[in-house]
């Protein structure tokens, strides 16, 4: 497994691993460098995609986007996430929740 599978898994894990792709409807997981990126189930707020990156300070840059064809509509953007927020701002960024 390369350095960017395993930080992809690790966020992944850290998000809820399966759980998380269940209650979310989350798939297409593709790793890329220091982070993870992947399509969502529907939400309200219209969000589809979804990327993590690990920042050099040891925290996430998360980034939500709309992708609708081929425009791509940035949602949000959130720097200097701890792990243990991720969970807390894919909920309020979304209005998902990631475990019962």
């Amino acid at each position: 497994m390369t350095t960017n599978q395993q930080i992809a898994q690790t966020i992944l894990d850290q998000l809820g691993g399966n759980r998380f792709a269940a209650m979310t409807g989350a798939k297409n997981f593709v790793a890329i460098e220091n982070g993870i990126t992947m399509k969502l189930g529907r939400s309200a707020s219209g969000i589809t995609h979804m990327t993590v990156m690990l920042d050099a300070s040891d925290t996430y840059t998360v980034r939500f986007q709309r992708v609708h064809g081929v425009k791509v509509t940035e949602k949000g953007t959130t720097e200097g996430v701890y792990a243990e927020m991720l969970r807390d701002i894919f909920e309020s960024a979304t209005g998902m929740f990631t475990s019962l």
